[in-house]
């Protein structure tokens, strides 16, 4: 059946080139395109970025995995890419490569004919950046990153990530993606769509959570997000890999007799994320009275959202915390980051003494 489907294809390419149909179908659209229709709005470009693309003389395509032929070429056809679906599937079932289209982002040329779009698709060349989030970042370091390398604009990012209705197709309660953009090295196409970077990143979060904490889709998703807010203040505490489970362990025993965390990390977020002032090189006590619900030396419980995108040794310190009976730290050793904890405020101060004094 699939012989006599390629034969009979084959048949109608060979006479439209015949008949000179051929050229004009696989010349590029003119640049003009027509007034979209409600069928087309599924194809329609989600933000600025493409826009953008396409005026520097490509356009942004991505195939999925699996995606069949003639859904692909259907789509190529609506964004005026070629002009006819059925000579892409054509030529595809002549060369035998109806199932060889590659999945990934493409940046294809305006202006290419059909032709050159099914090699390129089937190619497979991918223009790709690669760029590694840090852990510990925030929205607006994430977003001027990604601008840098000319993947998104950073306004367009910001806009997406701080978007409660993008974040609500998730099922979670949460103002912005604060926390849910996962620090790992990814790929993306140069001039990408800003919805589409942001779902890569909150997507692979899901996927890696998953990993260490399989039972969280049955969890209350208000719980799963508060505790992510815990994993994105550990994660901006701890420098020791084995010491984040035992600063998690100290805030779950402040929050279990609702006594404020008193994190400075939470201060430091409100004065550079919040007010957009440069970090600052230590916290003074005017600051602990900064009028914000982020601020934990003011108020109880936790501070209304993520205040970091955490990595996996926070997520998992925050997820499956020791049981201890710590109740503050304090850094030990500026150098390496080490801290001392203590199960009452005597030793803490102590603790705190001998830090400042140099001991």
């Amino acid at each position: 059946m699939k012989l006599v489907l390629r034969l009979f294809v084959g048949l109608v390419v060979v006479v439209a080139l015949a008949a000179g149909a051929g050229f004009y179908l696989n010349t590029p659209p003119p640049a003009a395109a027509a007034a979209p229709t409600a069928s087309d709005a599924a194809a329609a470009p989600t933000d600025a970025t493409e826009a953008d693309a396409e005026a520097d003389g490509v356009r942004l395509f991505t195939v999925e995995a699996g995606e069949p032929l003639a859904a692909i070429a259907d789509r190529l056809f609506l964004e005026g890419a070629i002009r006819s679906p059925l000579l892409l599937r054509g030529v595809a079932e002549l060369r035998g490569t109806d199932t060889g289209f590659k999945a990934g982002y493409f940046s294809l040329p305006v202006g290419a004919t059909t032709l050159e779009i099914h090699d390129l698709l089937v190619e497979g060349h991918q223009e790709l950046v690669k760029v590694t989030i840090p852990e510990g970042w925030t929205i607006n370091k994430v977003a001027s990153l990604l601008e840098e390398n000319d993947i998104v604009a950073a306004d367009a990012f910001i806009d997406v990530a701080r978007d409660p209705a993008f974040m609500a197709r998730y099922g979670v309660a949460a103002f912005s993606a604060e926390g849910y953009l996962f620090p790992d090295t990814y790929l993306f196409p140069r001039r990408f769509p800003a919805e589409a970077v942001v779902a890569q990143m909150v997507d692979n979060f899901f996927g890696r959570l998953g990993e260490i904490y399989p039972g969280y889709a049955f969890e209350d998703p208000r719980e799963v997000h508060d505790r992510l807010i815990v994993a994105s203040i550990v994660e901006r505490e701890y420098r020791v890999v084995e010491e984040a489970p035992l600063i998690a362990s100290v805030f779950y025993n402040r929050l279990g007799v609702d006594v404020g965390l008193e994190s400075c990390a939470t201060l430091q977020y409100i004065i550079t994320e919040i007010q957009g002032k440069p970090h600052p090189e230590r916290i003074f006590h005017s600051d602990l009275r900064i009028d914000s619900d982020y601020n934990t030396y003011k108020w109880h419980g936790l501070p209304p959202g993520p205040i970091s995108n955490p990595g996996l040794t926070a997520l998992q310190a925050a997820f499956f915390p020791p049981d201890t009976d710590y109740w503050y730290f304090v850094v030990r050793d500026p150098a390496t980051g080490r801290h001392y904890f203590s199960s009452d405020l005597d030793e803490h101060n102590e603790a705190k003494f001998l830090y400042l004094k140099g001991a």
